[in-house]
């Protein structure tokens, strides 16, 4: 039986973020706004909207169960 019943998406943070989140739509949107630039962070990157910026610095900042699945998206839009 597994402890986490809550485990995170990238399907489930986009979302969050309010966007398309089928395995499709998740493609697209990397392909389209990759690669960031290495001195972005994930968070500052300007294809956000103030809220969704905001979501992903916290999201991080307190090391949230969101933080896996955020560095997962932020590790695919660096390739």
């Amino acid at each position: 039986m597994s402890m986490d019943t809550s485990k995170h998406t990238l399907s489930t943070l986009f979302e969050q973020l309010g966007l398309a989140s089928d395995a499709k739509s998740i493609e697209d949107f990397v392909a389209r706004y990759s690669p960031l630039p290495s001195e972005v962070a994930i968070q500052d990157a300007p294809i956000w909207s103030e809220s969704q910026s905001h979501f992903l610095e916290e999201g991080l900042e307190e090391d949230s169960d969101w933080a896996e699945v955020i560095d997962e998206l932020d590790a695919m839009m660096r390739h």
